[in-house]
């Protein structure tokens, strides 16, 4: 406590922030790399004339009171003002659409990841390229909005994503980390910049040729793991604490996406090495050796923090769903005048799946929020289904729905290790489908038949992460790699608790996932005579 409160005091605490999908979190460490004081502010995106969005004063109101809880907490815990850190970085849900013209207002609200109304742009640029563009990148919603003859797309003076603009509006810096930036626009692994040939190509496109501005003109810089970003100004400082106390000129590093935080928290940078970040959405990322033999439209290819190849598998719904039943039965308890946990809650019915059929005993759930790109799925509707003869017990409701948080993401996964032949030596998992020990980890080995391991700070996630790059800038010896800094000076070497494949489960997700895909024609029906 007492050294904590020096490092505070002394300003050479690190500040990570991250824009999640239902949760801006931020988190303090040390110079030792332990959190020590933490502030969340929770959220949840609007579905305003069919796009997914947040507004700029949610996003505001909601870093702001992030920060302030922060600060609390600094307070209430080692009895100091927060007023200088040793540097701070930002992070949020990678990919999405934020363009703004000259005088830097936003041209069109805030298009996030989650939506799947970019088809026709991403389909085009992907032939084009010969190089994957999924819907959520930011390029392929610029491209739509181009094919849509959006009116503001003249205007475009600059477009960035979520972490980018924070961090744009806090520094005066347009810039992004590489790792969110490869989110945007495809890198070239050699120079861990934009792929300069595909910028032409874009360019060259004849719906494109008649805008005033070049594609690379209006993209933010990239920058590498390391590198200095700016600093915070005196109007960033203003934005980011209320109270007036947080000073000014305090670095910045390179903002980067959930995807590259999530690789730092796990230690997951190097070669053969990938994490499974699991939440509202769920991604794997695999630091591959080589390329891909095939372009597949169920991989992305992205880049790690320090510009390295990852091979990604992204699923827009993961817990969503779940969630939502564990809900349900917290109200069914309070309806008995039962008090409910949720903490409680979800650990018991977590390891009640545990004891269910391996093969969820006949019953069958998709958990699709949103549309699933992965499925050929544009839209959601969340459905559960069962056989008149099927086992329908507790258990087996809960792993069918355990199942399907993590089947889009298996389906994905199984093109990259059984396809394309990648391998993995551990998989590393984190985020809130993690927290009750041992569960989500046991079937997310079944999932990707691999050892899954789970560190301690797993529950720390994306803001720690983050925290890690901001530490990395400042911190980090001459010449040494953002993989040595992690391994050496985060880590020390600990590979977390580690749960290898048990056959018979992996079997018995094999089998659910047969059903699942054959059984994907109920989902698209339900999408189609469900009209939101």
């Amino acid at each position: 406590m007492e050294n904590a409160r020096e490092t505070i005091e002394r300003g050479r605490a690190v500040l990570g922030i991250e824009f999640g999908s239902t949760r801006i979190k931020a988190v303090l460490i040390d110079e030792e790399h332990r959190p020590i004081a933490s502030g969340a502010h929770d959220w949840e995106n609007q579905l305003a004339d069919g796009i997914w969005t947040y507004s700029l004063d949610m996003i505001w109101t909601g870093l702001r009171e992030c920060y302030t809880k922060l600060a609390a907490d600094v307070k209430m815990q080692y009895g100091v003002t927060l007023t200088k850190l040793s540097a701070i970085g930002f992070s949020g849900m990678m990919h999405g659409y934020m363009p703004f013209d000259a005088s830097g207002e936003l041209l069109v609200p805030f298009r996030t990841w989650r939506n799947t109304i970019t088809g026709e742009a991403a389909a085009a640029l992907t032939k084009e390229f010969s190089f994957n563009i999924p819907q959520r990148w930011s390029i392929a919603h610029l491209y739509q909005a181009i094919l849509n003859g959006e009116e503001h797309v003249e205007k475009i003076a600059y477009f960035t994503t979520l972490a980018g603009y924070i961090h744009w509006k806090l520094t005066g810096e347009k810039v992004l980390g590489v790792g969110e930036a490869s989110g945007m626009f495809p890198i070239d692994a050699k120079t861990k910049n934009y792929n300069e040939k595909m910028i032409a190509q874009f360019d060259a496109l004849p719906a494109v040729q008649k805008y005033p501005w070049k594609l690379e003109a209006i993209l933010p810089k990239v920058l590498c793991a390391g590198e200095g970003a700016g600093v915070l100004t005196e109007e960033g400082a203003k934005l980011l604490d209320e109270s007036g106390s947080l000073c000014a000129g305090i670095p910045l590093c390179p903002p980067e996406g959930d995807a590259g935080t999530g690789m730092a928290a796990t230690n997951s940078v190097a070669v053969r090495t990938g994490n499974v970040s699991a939440g509202t959405s769920v991604f794997a990322m695999v630091v591959i050796e080589e390329d891909l033999k095939a372009v597949h439209e169920e991989l992305d290819l992205v880049t790690t923090p320090a510009g390295d190849t990852v091979a990604m598998v992204h699923c827009n719904n993961c817990t969503s769903d779940l969630n939502a039943w564990v809900g349900l039965f917290r109200e069914f308890a309070e309806t008995f005048g039962m008090t409910a946990d949720m903490d409680s809650l979800f650990g018991t019915l977590y390891h009640k799946a545990l004891e269910g059929e391996k093969d969820c005993g006949g019953l069958l759930a998709y958990n699709y929020f949103s549309g699933e790109p992965v499925m050929g799925v544009n839209e959601g509707r969340p459905l559960f289904v069962r056989k008149p003869d099927a086992h329908f017990t507790l258990a087996n409701f809960m792993r069918t729905h355990l199942y399907a948080s993590l089947s889009t993401l298996k389906i994905g996964c199984d093109i990259l290790f059984k396809e394309e032949h990648v391998k993995v030596d551990t998989i590393y998992g984190h985020g809130g489908l993690f927290k009750t020990k041992g569960v989500g980890q046991s079937i997310l080995a079944a999932a990707m038949d691999a050892p899954v391991a789970v560190m301690e700070t797993a529950g720390e996630g994306g803001p720690w992460g983050m925290a890690l790059l901001a530490s990395y800038m400042v911190r980090k010896d001459a010449g040494e790699t953002l993989e040595r800094y992690l391994s050496d000076k985060v880590f020390g070497g600990d590979g977390g608790s580690v749960i290898e494949p048990d056959a018979a489960d992996v079997r018995g997700f094999d089998a659910y996932i047969e059903r699942y895909k054959k059984a994907l024609a109920a989902e698209k029906a339900a999408v189609e005579t469900m009209p939101l």
